[in-house]
């Protein structure tokens, strides 16, 4: 009989706020006296830290979002006492295989720039090539204006933005590349703009417009999830519907992520998005079979045997 089994996860990222302690010296003896502080709760980035921690890897990313934190915190603290303090443009760019969860970041990001007050609404405003090129001269630029001006005080994410550029000198494409350059850099205190897509393709993107590589100060790499990382994340998915997979369904799903990850390309692997379809297609194909076998105990609903697994393409892992 096929029994239930569950994974762990990761850990939680945490700051370590160090106590500390003062020498002072006196006219005739000298001692060690605690310094008396207000703790620094830094309420932005624990709600943050919650966030990300419920994220599978990810762990560069992770520790950049830290450091923006950290920049942004001292940034302030200089002010406050009257020293300089630029403020930098916090344009970015995701490079990365889909699946890997560059709109997620945006989101945590849209929401820590808010409570940091760097941002004065948070949103985020999701896009793609169809949003910001037109059918006609002048069309692409209006469109991309009314874009950015919408993302004002939030987070403009463009996705597969290398799209923008595979047109041909022709193509409106580049119209909408150089309205975003102009924009990134005239009202760069007002929105953030993020650009992703494959590793290649963006830094062949780069390449179009010689203002564009330097207006992003923040580029982050997104890698493609280990085995180990894509079961903790169907773990996770399985936990949030209440399934549990049995043990010989464990190993089935090990295996198939084993061959589709040690594939020569990579390219069309799409990481949690592919786990997430084989979850809810086996979802729906234990619901049949307890539909034709008339079982709705307890443990049944909410087990999934080997026989339920089905890949992304519709076949069922058999043995």
């Amino acid at each position: 009989m096929e029994r239930p089994v569950t994974l762990k996860n990761n850990g939680q990222i945490n700051i370590v706020l160090n106590n500390e302690t003062q020498k002072t010296h006196g006219t005739q003896t000298s001692s060690f006296i605690p310094v008396v502080k207000q703790e620094v709760k830094h309420e932005a980035l624990r709600d943050i830290e919650r966030e990300m921690a419920k994220l599978v890897g990810m762990e560069e990313m992770k520790r950049i979002v830290k450091e923006v934190y950290a920049w942004l915190y001292v940034s302030k603290r200089r002010e406050e006492i009257g020293l300089k303090a630029e403020k930098q443009a916090l344009h970015m760019m995701f490079k990365g295989n889909p699946g890997t969860g560059k709109t997620t970041v945006a989101r945590l990001l849209a929401k820590l720039f808010l409570e940091m007050k760097v941002l004065s609404k948070g949103h985020l405003i999701e896009a793609e090539r169809a949003d910001l090129v037109g059918e006609y001269i002048g069309h692409t630029a209006q469109k991309t204006r009314d874009l950015i001006k919408k993302a004002m005080g939030g987070i403009l994410f463009i996705d597969e933005a290398y799209s923008l550029g595979r047109g041909g000198e022709k193509d409106f494409g580049k119209e909408a590349i150089d309205t975003l350059v102009k924009h990134m850099e005239d009202r760069h205190q007002e929105f953030v703009l993020i650009l992703a897509g494959y590793s290649r393709e963006m830094d062949n993107f780069l390449m179009l417009n010689p203002g564009l590589k330097s207006r992003f100060p923040l580029v982050i790499d997104f890698k493609d999830y280990t085995v180990s990382e894509l079961l903790q994340i169907a773990d996770k998915m399985l936990k949030e519907r209440q399934y549990e997979l049995t043990k010989e369904a464990l190993y089935k799903l090990r295996q198939h992520l084993n061959d589709v990850t040690g594939q020569s390309s990579l390219q069309t692997f799409s990481n949690g998005r592919y786990v997430r379809n084989v979850i809810e297609k086996s979802i729906r194909s234990q619901a049949m079979r307890l539909l034709t076998t008339n079982k709705f105990d307890r443990e049944e609903l909410m087990t999934l045997k080997s026989i339920d697994l089905i890949l992304s393409d519709g076949e069922k892992v058999s043995f």
